[in-house]
């Protein structure tokens, strides 16, 4: 992170996200929102409502999100144009932060994410300074090597701190959304720096994880690389993502939220 305007509010969220994310907040939160009952919308209404949201943790923003939902897409569609899959995963990949909406803290939506129930790895933003009081780190269940994990159990069943990425992953398996295996990875996954960028916690990975990686780092090109303060023409790309029988076939109607 460079020093600029920005970079105070970024570090606060950080500071108050490590020190609140814990293994009982997790399930808690996991608990509350993974039965998907707060309400029922569409993807396109839910894209509207991120008009309304501009993440705190991010240095490079500071607009409304709904635009870098277009700009990722977009970027996607430019180098993939043969995938439609994964432009829908570029508009849908943070419909989570809607969280911040519903009265959840920025903390408890946004920024990078880690796994719970095991010692912080290195490569975490800002984990020299921010964890003290997080009670986990010192708790002996929690803060060895592998935690209350197995060694190469799989990522599948890593408590990963909770925000927009755990939410909407949680969002697209409820509804059954009709994508494959690599798309629910990339929503899940593409906020874990640590792990995607920073090549830690890959003694919890098993080879579904590994082989997965790629995809989450190929989508990370786009969801870094897009964001430009020359804002997308919404209007005009309106009709290619919420008229297409792509959003119909994957994720139809009215879903549960």
């Amino acid at each position: 992170f460079q020093a600029g305007p920005l970079l105070d509010r970024v570090y606060n969220t950080y500071l108050l996200m490590h020190t609140h994310q814990t293994v009982d907040f997790v399930r808690k939160k996991s608990a509350e929102y993974g039965a998907c009952a707060q309400r029922r919308m569409s993807i396109m209404e839910a894209l509207d409502l991120l008009d309304n949201m501009v993440d705190e943790s991010d240095p490079d923003v500071d607009f409304p999100n709904s635009y870098h939902a277009y700009q990722t897409a977009e970027g996607i569609r430019q180098a993939h144009p043969d995938k439609d899959w994964f432009q829908l995963v570029g508009l849908l990949h943070d419909m989570g932060k809607i969280l911040a909406l519903a009265g959840e803290p920025q903390w408890a939506v946004v920024g990078d994410t880690f796994p719970v129930g095991c010692r912080v790895q290195e490569s975490v933003v800002f984990s020299d300074s921010t964890f003290h009081d997080n009670p986990d780190t010192k708790n002996p269940l929690y803060n060895s090597q592998y935690g209350i994990y197995q060694p190469h159990s799989g990522l599948a069943n890593v408590l990963m701190s909770w925000g927009h990425d755990e939410y909407m992953y949680k969002v697209m398996k409820f509804n059954n959304f009709a994508l494959p295996q690599e798309a629910f990875y990339m929503i899940r996954f593409h906020s874990f720096y640590p792990w995607h960028t920073g090549g830690d916690y890959m003694h919890l990975c098993n080879n579904e994880d590994l082989r997965m990686l790629a995809w989450v780092k190929e989508f990370n090109k786009f969801d870094l690389y897009t964001k430009c303060k020359d804002l997308p023409d919404v209007t005009q790309l309106k009709p290619y993502y919420s008229y297409r029988s792509l959003i119909d076939k994957c994720c139809p109607g009215q879903l549960y939220w």
